[in-house]
C-alpha cells in the first residue's frame, strides 16, 4: 500500500512505496556512451533491472555504461543502460537507468544479492 514503506533518510514517494523488487544501497562507476568521457564515481540503488544515481549529469534517454561491484564477486560487474527517467529530491537529480542486454551473469550475480531482502515497501515485523 501507499505510504507504509520504510523510509530510508526521509520520506518514500508513493512511486518508490509500490516497487515489486528490492533496492540496495551502490556506489556505481558510470559514464555517459553519448557524449564519451571517463567513468565517474555515483552513489545510488541497485536493482534486478537497473539502477539508479544520484548527482548524474545525464540527459533523458542517454546510453550509459556502468561497473559496480558485489560482495564475494572477484571481478566489478559491468553493463549498459539507458536512462528511462529524471528525478528531483532532496539530494538534487537522480537518473533512473534500466539495463539493456545485461549479460545473464550480471542478471543472476544482482538476483543473488537481492535475494532475501524484502520488496520495497514491505514492513518490518
Amino acid at each position: 500500500m501507499a505510504g507504509q514503506g520504510a523510509q530510508r533518510g526521509g520520506s518514500i514517494s508513493d512511486a518508490e512505496d509500490r516497487r515489486d523488487f528490492p533496492r540496495v544501497p551502490m556506489r556505481f562507476l558510470v559514464r555517459s556512451l553519448d557524449r564519451g568521457g571517463d567513468f565517474e564515481p555515483r552513489e545510488g540503488d541497485l536493482s534486478v533491472g537497473g539502477f539508479s544515481c544520484v548527482g548524474a549529469a545525464l540527459s533523458d534517454v542517454e546510453s550509459v555504461e556502468v561497473r559496480f561491484s558485489l560482495p564475494g564477486l572477484p571481478e566489478a560487474l559491468q553493463a549498459r543502460g539507458q536512462v528511462v527517467r529524471l528525478s528531483e529530491g532532496p539530494q538534487g537529480r537522480t537518473a533512473h537507468v534500466a539495463f539493456v542486454n545485461p549479460p545473464l551473469a550480471l542478471e543472476l550475480a544482482v538476483a543473488r544479492h537481492l535475494e532475501g531482502l524484502p520488496p520495497a515497501g514491505a514492513r518490518s515485523p
